[in-house]
């Protein structure tokens, strides 16, 4: 079983190059039984990609480009998705468990009501998205990631990880953020500093957190 450990955590994620498993190319990924299994599908470039009430099980995702993308009900396991434009993706109600991004573009886009265990994002962009409600059911890390003006609402992320990730005004909503690992990361341009209690740092981003108090009171500093 293959894991990835960051921080105080360790994620496991999909091991699709075991002995015996085979995945069989598919053209799409609908399905009138609601469920497509040991499956590999990408290099594609879609003028919309909508998913409703579908399980996708054991498969790699690869190389695909859609301009609008909605998901409802979508619940992943044993997934690996990369190098993909997923867009302004719509992704509501769903859960993914043993979930690898990798190289992925997310940029304006709305999560509403995911559950996220064993989950990691790697080096994907989430420029301008919004997370509302999403919940870490298990380990989750965001690791070498881009928020910038990315919002964060209602969201329960207690023991997720965000390793070297870019954090540029990102907005930490109401929520839950215990042990919320943020170690290693520039916090000086964060919004919502008071809703992150109980989150881990490291003793020199104290001063990160205090330059993104003032930013977002506007504080003026002089001596006039």
């Amino acid at each position: 079983m293959a894991s990835r450990t960051f921080g105080h955590i360790t994620v496991t994620t999909p091991d699709l190059d075991e002995p015996g498993l085979y995945l069989s190319v598919v053209e799409t990924l609908d399905s009138p039984r609601g469920s497509v299994q040991d499956f590999t599908y990408g290099d594609l470039d879609l003028r919309s990609l909508a998913l409703t009430g579908m399980q996708l099980v054991t498969g790699r995702v690869g190389d695909i480009r859609a301009k609008q993308v909605e998901f409802k009900a979508l619940n992943l396991h044993g997934i690996e998705i990369t190098s993909s434009d997923l867009g302004a993706v719509r992704w509501s109600e769903s859960k993914l468990t043993r979930v690898h991004f990798r190289d992925c573009k997310l940029m304006g886009a709305a999560l509403d009501g995911v559950v996220l265990d064993d989950v990691l994002f790697e080096k994907c962009r989430f420029d301008y998205a919004g997370f509302e409600r999403v919940r870490a059911g298990g380990p989750v890390a965001f690791a070498g990631c881009a928020f910038t003006e990315a919002t964060f609402t209602d969201c329960d992320l207690s023991d997720a990880v965000f390793s070297d990730c870019g954090l540029k005004l990102t907005e930490f909503g109401g929520g839950r953020y215990r042990e919320t690992d943020l170690r290693g990361n520039d916090l000086s341009q964060i919004r919502g500093v008071a809703n992150l209690a109980k989150i881990r740092i490291d003793p020199g981003q104290q001063t990160d957190l205090a330059q993104a108090l003032v930013n977002e009171l506007g504080i003026a500093i002089g001596d006039d």
